[in-house]
């Protein structure tokens, strides 16, 4: 029996060499060919879409003429516009959201600062301003940041208003510093925990293990496009030079790393819970064709806010401000004018 056995063991490890080398030998030039077509991929991929990072101090020629100015908050070189109205007392703040710059504000601006200060910065780690040296993108970190930055520009209090990530920042500043807050205004505004019907690419792409790395080197253009395209209601109201704005400006030094940080620090919050806190006067903007924030949020801060203002725009999306400055514009000047 044992014989037996010792046999049909030598058998069975014959036939496994056997199949062994016959496989390499059949399958082997197959193996090293995928291996060359996977290099040759990855060769091209780096050559058509890997870009190295835009010097700031390049970018500056083109994005940061005047009123641009610079500023040292808290070590960060911030990149801000101060117009308008010097002898306005109460300027407006302005916070862009995740991706943005202060540009998505420059229609609102103009609109604006025949009448009113107008103040906007980058925040860190986009546009011109400096990542954050600890690489904390919390919000209660951007709160200090606007704080720190208020403080430096001498503003002891203001309207603060602000679009998706940059809403959600103003009314957790306007929690944390209620005496230095006039008004509010949230424009799509982050904070409540929702499902998004639609996610520009690029968010995805921010938290995808891998290749969240590779997007530091490689970042197509066409992920940027589509990623604006998604928060656009009507994709044909984006021009190439908005396109190429975005693009540059993610490609400045630092930003690509600051924009996959940032995905890292969302975590589940309880914060929402005392919206309800803040008193005061509160617009609320917002697209109803916006996807990355349905507009059911919108109503969820009407419900909360005790002193808020709903309005909707029935064919705009998450960026109301840029897709359509003169419509969405309206309500604020209205708002404005009610205390005036």
């Amino acid at each position: 029996m044992n014989l037996f056995r010792k046999a049909r063991s030598r058998i069975i490890s014959y036939l496994k060499r056997d199949l062994s080398a016959t496989f390499m030998k059949n399958f082997w030039p197959i193996i090293k060919i995928f291996a060359l077509i996977a290099v040759a991929l990855s060769l091209l991929i780096c050559i058509l879409f890997g870009y190295s990072d835009i010097p700031t101090e390049e970018l500056k020629l083109k994005y940061a003429q005047k009123p641009s100015s610079f500023a040292s908050i808290n070590g960060i070189d911030t990149h801000f516009r101060d117009e308008g109205n010097k002898t306005d007392s109460i300027p407006i703040v302005l916070i862009h959201g995740t991706g943005a710059s202060l540009h998505t504000f420059d229609e609102w601006t103009n609109g604006l600062k025949q009448d009113f200060r107008v103040v906007r910065m980058d925040l860190p780690g986009y546009g011109l301003t400096n990542p954050f040296i600890n690489h904390d993108y919390s919000i209660n970190h951007y709160v200090e940041f606007i704080n720190a930055f208020l403080e430096k520009q001498k503003i002891k209090r203001c309207i603060i208003g602000g679009n998706s990530l940059g809403g959600h920042i103003a009314w957790q500043y306007a929690l944390q510093h209620p005496q230095k807050v006039d008004r509010l205004i949230l424009i799509d505004a982050g904070g409540f925990p929702s499902r998004s019907k639609s996610t520009p690419i690029a968010f995805k792409l921010a938290k995808i293990p891998l290749i969240k790395n590779l997007f530091k080197y490689i970042t197509p253009k066409f992920v940027v496009r589509s990623s604006v395209e998604n928060v656009y209601a009507n994709p044909e109201k984006i021009s190439e030079e908005l396109i190429e704005r975005y693009f540059e400006l993610s490609l400045r030094e630092g930003n690509r790393q600051a924009f996959i940080d940032r995905f890292k620090k969302q975590k589940s919050s309880s914060s929402h819970e005392h919206i309800s806190k803040i008193t005061e006067e509160t617009l609320i903007l917002w697209g109803e064709k916006d996807f990355l924030i349905p507009v059911d949020n919108a109503y969820l801060f009407e419900k909360k806010l005790p002193n808020s203002t709903l309005v909707l725009f029935k064919n705009l999306g998450h960026v109301p401000m840029e897709e359509d400055a003169e419509q969405s514009l309206a309500p604020v000047l209205n708002f404005l004018a009610q205390k005036n």
